[in-house]
Formats: C-alpha cells, structure tokens, sequence
C-alpha cells in the first residue's frame, strides 16, 4: 500500500513519447510532467535508458508504469505499438526495479489512466484515441481484467487500431476519421452499456461531434493520478 508520505513517479510510455511526473497519494504533481520521444528502434533496453535520463532529477518512493500493450503480473505478453517480438516476455516491472531501484508495479497505459479518471461508481469504461486505441474497464473502482479491444475486427479486415489510430486519421483526414470514431462509440454503446465512457489520449481533442451526456473528454493530466492509485489497488494487476 501507499503510505501518506510516499512519492510515486508515474511513467507514460506510448508509441510516440514518454511521459513521467512524480504525484503524491492523493494524485497531487509534486513534479511537473517531463516527455521525450519514444526512442527508434523501441526495444526495451534502449525504453529503459530513455526513461532513466527522463527521470534522473525527480525524488520518489515507488514506480507505476502504463505500457501500450497487454500485461500480466509486470510482465509484457503483446506491445503492438512497439514491437511484439522485442518486448514479449520481458519483465518490465523488474527491470524498472532494477533501473530505478524503487518498487514497481506496471499495467497496460489505458488501464493507469483510467485509474486517474474514474469517479468509482458503477460500470465505467476508458478509451485512449492516440498511436492506437485503448480500452480499461472498472466495477465500483476495481479495475477489470484488461481485454485487447484495439486488437478485435472492427469493420471488414481492418482492426480498431488500424479503424481509427493515428495512422488512419493521418491517411482518411480529420472529417472522416470522426465519422467513424462516431460509428465505434456506437458499437461500444451497445456492447457495453457502461454508465461513465471517459475519451482519452492525444487525439481526443480532435472530436468535432456532440457526445452523449454520459460520455466525458479527458487529457492525459486528468488521469495523472493513476499512478498513485496503482498502488492503492488491493493486489497487484
């Protein structure tokens, strides 16, 4: 658990940046975000080494990571953003331990954010709208089982990822790509009848329709805290 006095650095490693900040327990910045380029090629030694130099100024007690991609018990199985074949197997919480000499704990990027965000009543659901789409899922502020949404068929042979991820707003334009984020927040309506959907994540900001009154934009400062909380979670994820 997370004693009162306890710093915790809160890492954002994505396809395009890494972003860090130190947050007390109640998600106060104790130390302003710090971001860097997400280096190429992104293997893990060279993720590591960037957020060592990213990080070597701030003062902290515990680390919590967001990774884009699908882990379990700190350690990655899929990094589809940065390459599958690099990172898979490899024990990020560990080597963030070792790096950092501070007590770890890392989770899927969406799942942290979400941590940040949530009111922690009833069924609430997060999505990311960055490099690729993200989902967290949450019962009463008990954060579900990660399930890789980005990575089910979405329309025709195309993914949610490939449907409305960075690369597809870059090649269809700003209009359509808005037509079908409109389309997916259909889909995820029906499916999932959430009572809170929080949008994150760079793009959420180039949303040009009006949302449904249950549906909330969100900045990636908004879920600053999710690190700290993290740490509050009952048992590890």
């Amino acid at each position: 658990m997370l004693e009162a006095y306890e710093k915790v650095l809160s890492i954002d490693i994505g396809g395009t940046s890494v972003k860090a900040a130190v947050v007390d327990r109640d998600g106060m910045i104790q130390q302003a975000f710090k971001k860097t380029p997400t280096p190429s090629p992104s293997t893990p030694g060279a993720v590591i080494a960037t957020i060592q130099e990213l990080v070597k100024d701030f003062t902290y007690d515990k680390v919590a990571a967001g990774f884009p991609g699908y882990i379990k018990n700190g350690i990655v199985i899929t990094a589809p953003n940065l390459g599958t074949a690099n990172w898979q197997q490899t024990d990020l919480a560990k080597k963030l331990h070792e790096a950092l000499a501070k007590p770890a704990r890392v989770i899927n990027d969406a799942d942290m954010q979400g941590l940040g965000l949530i009111s922690g009543k009833g069924f609430e659901m997060v999505v990311t709208l960055g490099t690729g789409f993200g989902t967290s899922f949450f019962k009463n502020g008990t954060l579900l089982p990660h399930l890789e949404v980005a990575h089910h068929p979405v329309r025709k042979d195309k993914t949610y990822d490939e449907y409305i991820g960075a690369k597809a707003l870059e090649k269809i334009g700003k209009e359509r790509w808005n037509n079908r984020v409109k389309y997916i927040l259909g889909i995820l309506k029906t499916v999932f009848n959430y009572d809170t959907l929080y949008i994150g994540g760079g793009n959420a900001k180039k949303i040009n329709f009006t949302l449904d009154e249950n549906i909330k934009t969100v900045t990636n400062i908004d879920g600053i805290d999710g690190g700290a909380r993290l740490w509050q979670q009952q048992e590890s994820v």
